[in-house]
């Protein structure tokens, strides 16, 4: 435990860093740093020592319910995001001194050996040691909806795309498949996530109305000081009396000095910050609300942003010469046994995304008693992982002293082991068609044998198989994003999708979403680059 304290004061506790916390009071003393603000002070002044106390309590009123306004709004940002840092702390399973423990994630170090599982969050940027049947979400770090195998062996090569470092996990990520063993590379502000954090904490700018209020509130006093300087010269060189037109010329400065706009102007932006609030949308500062309104391109990542963030089945094709035990339609039946999808206690589906859009597509075509007939007729004997080796996983059933064995995977994989090369040609050319289309296509194959072979392995069970037919897969639109990006384009905005799927792929939920037409493109991350 010694070497742990010293690492954990080495390289500090395991949690994103947040710049130095503004004090309340600091908080409401700064509501008084605008320029406008700082002209109507000087003008309370003036006014108290010409005598018209009256503007000056006026004055001094408007300037306290702006800061107030300003103040109030920030408290409650601060608050808030206070609330959902302390909502992200998560627990971690590690081996300290040869026995298992659970930890908070922030008192991990680099060194630790974690155990993560399905359903897990990744607690920091991490090296696999051991993986099993593992996948990984990285969806709210890299954008892609589809989860990643992850491997244990050294990749080969330099400049390696984040999204393609598979011996690798994120702080951040979710484990959806599977167990795994890794040590701790990195932890808080080293961690990939760390290094996204310390990009955005950088000092504040003024918002474009900042500015203008700021080039207004000089402008103005330029003027007025002039016209008040010309008044008093004047006025001395006809012989006034100089205390007299002094006083003249105060007075016309301190009623020339607009001192409701201020206040006006924060009642405007509360209501804006109010608006966005009802959208669960938070507003730290209160100028910030009008910065969107200078908007001119908006850069939005694809997955879970334009898109659901949902695999959905949106195609289904049964090849019409498959040989079946049963009069049940063979794609959809293949499909109700060849998963790794479990039930909550309610019958409600839950798990990976994509096998969790194909059970869903099994249950509602056949309905649940339907389903429940078919897994209890079919009874699992084995099961075949899914590995990124092979891209395919296989399940063997019992039904009426025969064995099914059916396999599911990628189009290129299953087209390999399919016994006639004419099905094999419709299915690459299915899959390529669907592929362009932007849609993830996932192949089934099936045999029905009298006995299991021996050796029981990949080779002997994953070969001669028929083709049953295809799923084609999408990560379906928001219906509000299509809505959104017809109403910024309307004013002016031009929309920007980042994502890192296939250029086809991109492509087509660019163009259904209304952000791709005749005058748009779509360039690659490489091609960007040079």
């Amino acid at each position: 435990m010694t070497e742990v304290l010293h690492r954990l004061e080495k390289h500090g506790p395991n949690e994103l860093e947040e710049k130095h916390k503004t004090p309340a009071w600091q908080l409401f003393l700064n509501q008084f740093k605008d320029f406008m603000i700082l002209i109507l002070a000087v003008a309370a002044i003036l006014s108290g020592i010409v005598g018209d106390m009256t503007d000056t309590i006026i004055i001094l009123i408007i300037i306290l319910l702006n800061a107030i306004l300003g103040f109030v709004q920030e408290f409650r940002a601060e608050k808030a995001m206070e609330a959902l840092k302390k909502m992200t702390t998560t627990q971690a399973q590690v081996i300290r001194e040869g026995k298992t423990m659970s930890i908070s994630s922030t008192e991990l170090v680099p060194g630790d050996i974690v155990l993560l599982e399905a359903g897990n969050v990744v607690p920091a940027d991490v090296r696999w040691l051991e993986t099993h049947s593992f996948r990984v979400d990285e969806s709210s770090l890299t954008g892609e909806s589809v989860p990643v195998d992850k491997l244990t062996h050294v990749l080969e090569g330099q400049n390696i795309p984040l999204g393609d470092q598979l011996n690798l996990g994120f702080k951040g990520t979710l484990v959806t498949n599977g167990r795994a063993k890794a040590v701790v590379t990195a932890t808080g502000m080293q961690t990939e996530l760390g290094k996204i954090a310390g990009m955005l904490q950088v000092e504040e700018v003024a918002t474009p109305l900042q500015g203008r209020m700021a080039r207004f509130g000089k402008n103005l006093s330029y003027i007025v000081l002039f016209i008040c300087a010309i008044l008093f010269i004047t006025g001395v060189l006809r012989g006034e009396d100089p205390l007299t037109i002094l006083l003249l010329a105060v007075s016309l400065a301190v009623a020339a000095i607009p001192e409701a706009l201020p206040a006006l102007i924060t009642i405007a932006l509360s209501r804006g910050a109010s608006r966005l609030a009802a959208k669960n949308a938070l507003i730290r500062k209160l100028p910030a609300v009008e910065t969107l309104g200078s908007v001119t391109f908006i850069c939005s990542d694809k997955t879970g942003t334009l898109t659901q963030n949902k695999m959905q089945v949106v195609d289904l094709y049964e090849h019409p010469n498959v040989e079946f035990p049963t009069e049940d339609q063979a794609l959809l039946c293949c499909m109700a046994l060849n998963h790794d999808i479990p039930f909550k206690e309610d019958g409600t589906p839950f798990g990976e995304p994509t096998e969790l859009a194909l059970v869903t597509m099994v249950l509602e075509s056949l309905g649940i008693s339907r389903y429940g007939t078919i897994t209890q007729e079919y009874t699992r004997l084995a099961e075949l992982p899914f590995d990124s080796d092979r891209k395919c996983m296989t399940t063997v059933h019992h039904f009426q002293g025969k064995y099914l064995v059916v396999t599911k995977g990628a189009g290129e994989s299953i087209a390999a082991i399919l016994a006639d090369s004419s099905q094999a040609a419709l299915l690459q050319e299915y899959t390529e068609g669907w592929a362009a289309q932007g849609k993830r296509v996932l192949a089934y194959g099936c045999k029905v044998l009298n006995k299991l072979p021996v050796p029981f392995t990949y080779q002997t069970l994953e070969a001669e198989l028929q083709f049953v037919g295809l799923c084609g897969l999408i990560d379906p639109p928001r219906e509000e994003a299509k809505k959104a990006i017809k109403e910024c384009k309307t004013a002016g905005i031009k929309p920007v999708m980042i994502t890192g799927d296939h250029p086809a792929t991109a492509r087509a939920i660019a163009t259904e979403i209304g952000i791709l037409d005749e005058y748009s493109q779509v360039i690659t991350g490489s091609a960007l680059q040079h």
